[in-house]
């Protein structure tokens, strides 16, 4: 068996910052050469950040990701690391007289790319261009129909593409029959809950189908309402798990492994692959002798995080990357007293610091006065900055060229908060965080341009009953070491908050549960009719009463003009309300059963 000492660049770029991402591209080879790796590899699209959408459909853009692609080769090796080899993601695009009718314009490539000596030494593209949840691949790429096997220290080393190893056949299904001593697979990989265990199996799995070990790559870092969580790994052969990295940070993962030496040259050989496509298998050497024996490393292997606390920093990472890839340095967001904005306000400490987090208290003639202490505690514990803005005084003055009541009356105040904590952000330049969480917006239980006002919904994709499980595990999770919570010296969340009963406050003795079931038995519901997309008759064959069911789909169908309205938050569970779930607003198509 030969050594090869690999490194797994888990880094974070920014979409359309080609500098910037050619700067980390530099930064994180220096630091794989100073920890003696022998090649480096970094996420997909890693120059270009991801996903690009219809920047793939830019010329413009498109020539520049192959010029930055040219210069940081040379680059490296003007600053001394031409010699350790760099596979990198970038976008690419096929030859003009390849494109074919039918085709993405300008026939773009999710690319790779091996970079050595100061030059492009080998390109292939993803294969499987995946068409479900939030991917539309297919009208924004061609996919690549190449297996690039490049000789490293005398090991040859074949690269995939993210997709190519969820779906079968393609690039992967002949890399044993390339003779690959190790797999390597770039990755964006979004998270959502639970894909940590689904993503360590299915490495494993592709490792015994190639009969090689594999090394997979992820990004870290939040694109709009995409987190990706990093957790790149490498597997032995046998599927056995050889090294992690941790997730939600910036890591460079650094690993020796054993390998089998290459056996001799090979040509340039088209393969069909068990998708029915032929798959070129292309060859390149860099070196041909194995490294004379050395001492490894003790390899790494980080804990996964447990559910909550994956979820946890889900959330601050992209709200954290939403905030500064956008050029804010501050948020700002109405503090009520209640359990969501409580949790999208140390959300944001986390996140930015509370040196960063402006509330504004908004009590209404309707709030109760622990609503307001409650919020005042929990502004005390955290340090955030805080300001109160009664609004009586400005519901009266409408209310006195209005005539509204009822349902319009309510709206009125919701707007009015509204209208002020946009006032200061346009003002003093912070980013506006909306409170509204996964159940609000699912049943339409919440107000158009008044409480969904904003630009950044951090709690969008959490149902109530996570809202409360999230605020009670950030509490007891005080005192503990992972990186992506603040200090806090005391439970940042009052308990008051956390048990009293929800309500929006915008009239006497108002409750949540006036307008909507019980959470314990909403939440369930929404999960199966937005997130496993069941109609009617499945929901109630799952146990649901026939009654609740098709008054939450009328709820549910009839807001979705409100959801198409709403700011942007991070994704955590396999069905979004955004880029996941794509409904018609003007839609008559009723469930059976639904009046």
């Amino acid at each position: 068996m030969a050594q090869l000492r690999i490194a797994l660049a888990q880094v974070n770029p920014t979409v359309g910052d080609l500098d910037g991402n050619a700067a980390l591209i530099v930064e994180w080879t220096r630091r794989a050469a100073d920890a003696g790796a022998h090649l480096v590899a970094f996420p997909e699209m890693a120059l270009t950040g991801y996903p690009v959408e219809d920047l793939a459909l830019r010329s413009s853009f498109v020539q520049a990701s192959q010029r930055a692609l040219e210069a940081v080769a040379t680059r490296l090796d003007a600053e001394g690391l031409g010699e350790i080899p760099v596979v990198t993601g970038y976008l690419d695009r096929r030859a003009v007289s390849l494109v074919r009718a039918g085709q993405p314009a300008g026939s773009p490539l999710d690319a790779a790319a091996w970079l050595h000596r100061g030059g492009v030494v080998a390109r292939s593209a993803k294969h499987h261009l995946p068409n479900y949840g939030v991917f539309d691949e297919y009208r924004i790429f061609v996919r690549g129909d190449r297996l690039p096997v490049v000789r490293v220290r005398g090991i040859d080393v074949a690269t995939v593409v993210c997709e190519d190893l969820w779906q079968d056949g393609g690039p992967v299904s002949v890399t044993e029959t390339a003779g690959a001593g190790l797999l390597l697979a770039i990755n964006a990989s979004p998270y959502e809950r639970n894909k940590d265990d689904v993503r360590l199996e299915l490495c494993a799995e592709r490792a015994r189908e190639a009969g090689c070990a594999l090394a997979y790559v992820n990004m870290v870092g939040g694109q709009d309402e995409l987190v990706f969580d990093g957790d790149s790994l490498v597997v032995a052969a046998d599927g056995t798990l050889l090294a992690r990295a941790p997730q939600f940070t910036e890591h460079l993962l650094v690993v020796d492994l054993a390998l089998p030496a290459a056996t001799g040259p090979r040509e340039r050989t088209p393969v069909p692959a068990l998708d029915g496509t032929t798959i070129t298998i292309e060859h390149h050497t860099l070196d041909e002798e194995t490294l004379p024996a050395y001492d490894v490393r003790p390899q790494e292997a980080a804990e996964p995080l447990d559910d909550l606390a994956e979820v946890y920093g889900a959330l601050v990472l992209g709200t954290r990357d939403y905030v500064r890839k956008n050029g804010f340095r501050s948020v700002i967001l109405g503090l009520s007293g209640g359990i969501d904005s409580a949790l999208v306000a140390t959300i944001a400490s986390d996140a930015i610091g509370p040196e960063n987090v402006h509330a504004v208290l908004l009590p209404s003639r309707y709030s109760t006065e622990h609503s307001v202490t409650d919020a005042q505690e929990l502004v005390k514990r955290q340090g955030v900055h805080a300001r109160i803005v009664p609004i009586k005084d400005m519901v009266d003055s409408f209310e006195a060229h209005l005539d509204l009541d009822g349902l319009a009356a309510e709206n009125l105040q919701a707007r009015i908060r509204a209208n002020i904590w946009m006032g200061l952000s346009n003002q003093e330049g912070h980013l506006v965080l909306t409170g509204g969480n996964k159940s609000e917006l699912a049943t339409g239980y919440s107000t158009l341009y008044g409480d969904s006002a904003g630009g950044f919904a951090p709690i969008k994709d959490l149902v109530k009953t996570m809202v409360w499980e999230l605020s009670r595990w950030r509490n007891e999770a005080v005192g503990s070491d992972l990186p992506f919570l603040h200090p806090f010296a005391t439970p940042p969340i009052p308990e008051d908050v956390i048990v009293k009963e929800p309500s929006a406050e915008l009239r006497p003795d108002q409750r949540d549960s006036d307008s909507l079931p019980p959470y314990d038995v909403l939440d369930p519901l929404l999960a199966d009719y937005v997130e496993r997309d069941m109609g009617r008759d499945a929901l109630v064959a799952a146990g649901h009463d026939p009654a609740l069911v098709e008054r939450v789909i009328r709820l549910v169908d009839l807001a979705e003009y409100k959801r198409r309205q709403y700011p942007p938050g991070p994704k955590i569970t396999p069905k979004n309300f955004g880029r996941d779930r794509r409904v018609p607003i003007t839609n008559r198509w009723r469930e059976p059963g639904d009046a």
